[in-house]
């Protein structure tokens, strides 16, 4: 019998563009190429139709790529944190997303429903949630969501300045954005002594149907120019967790030193921990030595100890939960807020030296081109040698080592930065983003107020530290991929679409080519960067770059680490400060069979629950030391008001300037009211405001002199007043000939040149 000839499949028709958008709406904004590709049975012309067709719509802003799938630009993830902020008219709770880029708008609403099998306590108006979300038909709200879980209660206490009434009571002026500004009455005999002024904790009393909520002050926190009054107010501000609950202090009390049993004893080998000099946690040790192996001449062998914070916190219990509510521990100039309490953080786990530590240990064998060849991690019970600063290690290679640097520079020391020259030849080849931004530190006097601001000099030793501890998150994330057990990924994706566009339309302005291409590397931000290197504009282009880049977050699914260029990358190294890393130790034992405080089961949805909780507190985190650092520079500059300064050009806005001063790092605002007669229109190919009569333009990155005109300590806020002129070298894009004006001084009216 003759076979029957398969015909062929008639071709399909790719999508319009209307077509491609709303299918991608329709699966929440989140899909892949692949997806629409099976969707519309595309051959291999539709393949290329829809290639075109996609780089259109991300170049014209409607979509965009994050974590390596397709979102239409300003839709929602599937799982988000949002904020329960009100009812609507059919009592319904609605909610909107704690983080939100304000370039697409307002945050879109999302309508909460609860199912059949939801448990726990049913949240409130100002509760955090947990929320799985859905596009509904509706076009307000444009979501609905269903609450997976319940994070954060409305707190029912506040923070503000209290204002003494003569009836003897008062009026709390909070400092909280959340609370909009409302007012709390204290009632007279509920001031516990506060006087007008004072910066109080109040405990919300029970509301009534009409008038202002009423509170009773809890404690006094002093003036509000101290600096422990000044880090409370970051701490309540952004809800960060700040006491432990009974139950996980009792649980911490009660651990014991992890026993040698079923344990490596590596007590003989001299790790050593190399750390800042005001360093408050110590969970990692290095050791080096040349690998033994005639087959890897040259090569290194490698060893990174991680404290064992898993043998103490177990997942389900007391601990776990307080560490899984905080995320991460919240360093302040005068303090820290931890993840674990102090018998943990600072006692079992912490690698002092010539004390027995359990540990969770790679041992990594690298060849002499420092790319790493195998690894093995052990569960065991280390003694660090020694604990040195980044100073002390850098002196000791240099030639310069202390008494305590001494005995061990010959058998530590120069090893391990051996074993340093060899992973840089890696990490060179790797490419990695050559971002390098400083970051300031803020030293006080004894009496909490800002001494002065520094930027911490990069050395060696830092860049030492570094590589071994991306090596060693680079194992783990191998290790468990291998072992097949799930875990939270450390991902970067890469830059969105329309904003490379955008940046390759400023460079062009500077006569830099970008490449045009689909798939950019790091590579090609590098030599951008290393063409403007020591020329006018390199701290312009740094500042662009940066911007241009997506943030770095945690996910249980894996897409990468742009900014380092590796495949497989997750955070092991510090699960006294990081739950993530809690997370990985955990799938580690589980995988490696290494005993106790393994991972339980879970799902992906679980773990995708965990990466969103824990990436929110990141970014909390992040925004309260911000916040902190902001404040105590105004509270520094409030007495230099009047004063000039220089700085350069940090942001460019319709609202006008933002400018961060040298000397301080403080960053301010120059209103565009006060910039002078002409009309400046902003120009965001150019980064710049641009007059439309005058053509004079101040741009991104550039230096200026500014005078301190207000600050605002509470609010950390600077206003600034600008005393230099603009350029006059940005063509304007009417094309026109703009007009060079008479110099104007600092109040907008015009002088002559070279009359001030």
């Amino acid at each position: 019998m003759p076979k029957r000839r398969k015909q062929p499949r008639a071709p399909v028709k790719p999508p319009t563009r209307e077509e491609l958008v709303a299918f991608i709406a329709e699966r929440g904004g989140d899909v892949s190429k692949r997806e629409i590709v099976r969707a519309f049975r595309l051959d291999a012309a539709g393949k290329a139709e829809l290639k075109e067709m996609l780089r259109d719509l991300r170049d014209g802003g409607q979509l965009q790529h994050r974590r390596r799938r397709l979102n239409v630009r300003g839709h929602l993830p599937s799982v988000v944190v949002a904020e329960i902020s009100g009812r609507d008219k059919d009592g319904e709770l609605i909610a909107e997303p704690v983080e939100w880029d304000e370039e697409h708008g307002k945050p879109p609403r999302i309508r909460l429903v609860f199912g059949r099998n939801t448990h726990g306590p049913a949240p409130g108006v100002g509760d955090r949630v947990l929320v799985r979300t859905e596009r509904s038909d509706a076009e307000d709200p444009l979501y609905s969501g269903r609450v997976m879980k319940l994070l954060e209660r409305a707190r029912a206490q506040m923070l503000g300045l209290f204002r003494a009434l003569p009836n003897g009571g008062g009026r709390l002026m909070p400092i909280d954005k959340r609370s909009q500004g409302r007012e709390v009455t204290i009632p007279p005999g509920a001031a516990a002594g506060a006087e007008d002024g004072d910066l109080v904790s109040v405990d919300l009393m029970k509301s009534r149907a009409y008038g202002l909520p009423q509170g009773r002050v809890r404690e006094r926190l002093g003036s509000i120019r101290s600096e422990r009054a000044i880090s409370l107010i970051a701490i309540h501000a952004h809800g960060i967790p700040n006491l432990f609950r009974n139950d996980a202090i009792a649980e911490a009390e009660a651990a014991r030193p992890a026993p040698l049993e079923s344990r490596e004893d590596w007590r003989a080998l001299p790790l050593v921990t190399i750390d800042p000099p005001d360093a408050k946690d110590h969970d990692d040790a290095v050791h080096a030595e040349p690998d033994p192996d005639p087959a890897n001449s040259g090569g290194h062998l490698l060893t990174v100890a991680i404290a064992d914070v898993a043998h103490y916190v177990r997942p389900g219990s007391a601990l776990d939960r307080e560490a899984l509510e905080r995320g991460n521990s919240v360093y302040f100039p005068d303090r820290v807020v931890p993840m674990l309490p102090e018998r943990i953080s600072n006692d079992l786990c912490s690698l002092r030296p010539h004390d027995d530590r359990p540990a969770l240990a790679v041992r990594m064998t690298v060849g002499a081109d420092g790319r790493k060849r195998r690894h093995s991690f052990h569960r065991v019970m280390m003694r660090s040698h020694a604990r040195l600063s980044y100073g002390e290690a850098q002196a000791a290679i240099e030639g310069h080592p202390d008494e305590k640097a001494a005995p061990l520079l010959d058998r530590t020391i120069r090893p391990l930065f051996a074993a340093y020259r060899a992973l840089a030849k890696a990490r060179d080849a790797r490419e990695p983003l050559a971002l390098d931004i400083p970051e300031r530190k803020l030293l006080l006097n004894p009496d909490g107020t800002l001494d002065k601001v520094v930027i911490p000099e990069r050395l060696d030793a830092h860049r030492l530290i570094e590589e071994f501890m991306i090596l060693a998150n680079v194992a783990a994330a191998e290790t468990c991929e291998q072992l097949r057990v799930p875990l939270v990924y450390r991902v970067h994706d890469q830059p969105a679409l329309d904003k490379v566009s955008a940046l390759r339309d400023f460079l062009a302005t500077l006569d830099i080519k970008l490449a045009k291409s689909d798939q950019l590397r790091p590579a090609h931000f590098n030599q951008v960067l290393a063409r403007v290197k020591g020329s006018d504009i390199e701290k312009l282009t740094h500042e662009v770059v940066l911007r241009t880049q997506a943030q770095a977050e945690y996910s249980a699914q894996n897409y990468g680490h742009f900014g380092l260029q590796l495949r497989r990358y997750a955070h092991y190294t510090s699960p006294i400060r990081r739950y993530a890393d809690l997370v990985v130790h955990r799938a580690l034992i589980r995988g490696a069979r290494l005993g106790a405080g393994a991972l339980p089961d879970t799902t992906p949805e679980a773990l995708a629950e965990v990466a969103a909780r824990i990436s929110a507190a990141e970014r909390r985190a992040m925004a309260a030391e911000r916040d902190t650092a902001d404040r105590l520079v105004a509270h520094f500059l409030a007495d230099r008001v009047g004063a000039t300064f220089h700085g350069h050009v940090t942001g460019v806005t319709r609202a006008g300037l933002f400018v961060r001063l040298d000397e301080t790092g403080a960053d301010g605002l120059i209103p565009m009211r006060s910039l002078g007669t002409d009309f400046f229109r902003h120009d965001e190919t150019h980064h710049a405001l641009i007059g439309e009569r005058t053509g004079e333009a101040h741009r991104l990155g550039d230096r200026v002199e500014v005078k301190l005109v207000e600050a605002i300590p509470i609010a950390g806020a600077l206003r600034f007043e600008l005393l230099s002129e603009g350029r006059y070298d940005l063509k304007l894009k009417r094309g026109r000939q703009a007009r060079r004006p008479e110099r104007r001084d600092f109040r907008g009216r015009h002088q002559h040149r070279g009359k001030r």
